[in-house]
């Protein structure tokens, strides 16, 4: 199914240009023929001797609304494959409510925003606000998986959003964060506020996964291997955004060390494999809860 999809969003716009230009051409080649030749035809001969000098044309507009035809029909039925969400092995809703002393709920995102989301770019996502039990304070995590459509997180950023929304872009820099494995993990951080009356400040720290790697710019996946859709549904090609935000610097950079390597577990590697299941998560976390179920 999928390589007939392939073959079909491919070939549908070669084949339907190559008819348009045979078309095209052989209307070019009648006209030409007609502007050198000497003797004019009568009409007994342009009706039976041979071709009738308009046939080019129509035949022209002819391949033309036939090839329009097959590359939109092709191309709606690809685009309904496109569309299906590539799933992951373990789904961001198993990310863990508590991690260490942070305790988490799920933040609402607006149906709209939600819906434009699902339609353009994510296949899977979280959004999330952590308190520290111990000091109070807060981060809000948001996580979102690109798989079937990598490329249509471009523009998604920070740098775009946060201004769109009214707030002042008070600069960018690039920073790090260690996990608790030790991991060294490059990001950047964002400083946006919004003008008074409504003072407030935001911090946020970023960063990108492409296919098990941390990245910090859109250009490593904004050309056409970025953008080509993942026909295929192999859930170890994609694209994830992370951003920890809140209003204290350090906030962000607590949460974002202590829950970082929890994070890239829940995404592939670059192996292809999901360390969250090594440590309980997914679907045999769900038949050992239906064995203990049983023995009880």
């Amino acid at each position: 199914m999928h390589g007939a999809a392939v073959g079909s969003v491919y070939g549908a716009r070669g084949r339907g240009v190559l008819l348009l230009r045979m078309g095209v051409s052989m209307c070019f080649n009648r006209i030409k023929c007609g502007i050198t030749s000497a003797a004019v035809p009568s009409a007994r001969e342009r009706v039976l001797g041979g071709t009738p000098a308009w046939a080019p044309v129509v035949l022209a507009v002819l391949l033309l609304v036939v090839a329009g035809v097959f590359y939109r029909t092709t191309a709606s039925r690809v685009q309904g494959v496109i569309r299906s969400a590539t799933r992951l092995p373990v789904p961001l809703k198993e990310f863990p409510l508590q991690v260490g002393d942070w305790t988490g709920v799920d933040l609402e995102i607006p149906s709209t925003t939600e819906d434009y989301m699902r339609r353009n770019f994510a296949d899977d996502y979280i959004s999330r606000r952590y308190v520290n039990v111990k000091s109070g304070l807060w981060a809000d995590l948001y996580v979102v998986y690109c798989s079937s459509h990598p490329g249509g997180i471009l523009g998604h950023r920070p740098q775009v959003c946060f201004p769109a929304h009214g707030w002042v872009d008070d600069g960018t820099v690039q920073s790090r964060v260690v996990s608790p494995s030790g991991r060294q993990i490059d990001c950047l951080l964002h400083r946006f506020h919004k003008p008074a009356p409504d003072y407030q400040e935001v911090g946020i720290l970023s960063f990108y996964v492409l296919n098990g790697q941390i990245t910090l710019s859109e250009r490593e996946f904004s050309g056409p291997l970025g953008r080509r859709p993942n026909l295929e549904g192999d859930p170890a090609r994609y694209v994830a955004q992370v951003q920890v935000s809140s209003i204290v610097e350090h906030s962000v950079r607590t949460a974002a060390s202590q829950m970082a390597d929890l994070i890239l577990a829940f995404l592939p590697d670059q192996d292809g494999l999901v360390g969250a299941t090594s440590l309980g998560y997914g679907p045999k976390q769900t038949e050992n809860s239906e064995s203990e179920n049983e023995r009880r």
